[in-house]
């Protein structure tokens, strides 16, 4: 997977993510404790209505918990890798503008 090999091992920005790290009943792509950030992937199936809701509804669970969750299309992590990163860093230095 692209976006692992890019955040393992604390390649970017020196920040440590978790991958298929579970937080309560869910399990989320990526995870970054020290800034409390969840990244996921989407692939087309959460175009669908019923998944739509479910991470929605998952989503504002983690946001009441102090979870940050950003989401990026798996096409666009594939095609603009560059720009996904980019996006990823700007909302980190947003988070944390001393890293």
């Amino acid at each position: 997977m692209r976006m692992w090999s890019t955040l393992r091992n604390r390649r970017f920005l020196n920040y440590k993510f978790r991958r298929q790290h579970s937080i309560g009943k869910y399990t989320v792509d990526f995870f970054c404790y020290q800034l409390m950030l969840i990244v996921e992937i989407d692939g087309s199936i959460h175009e669908n209505l019923g998944i739509l809701y479910y991470d929605n509804e998952r989503d504002e669970w983690l946001k009441q918990q102090g979870y940050v969750v950003i989401r990026y299309d798996n096409e666009s992590v594939f095609k603009f890798p560059e720009l996904v990163m980019a996006d990823l860093e700007k909302i980190i230095l947003s988070i944390d503008p001393h890293p």
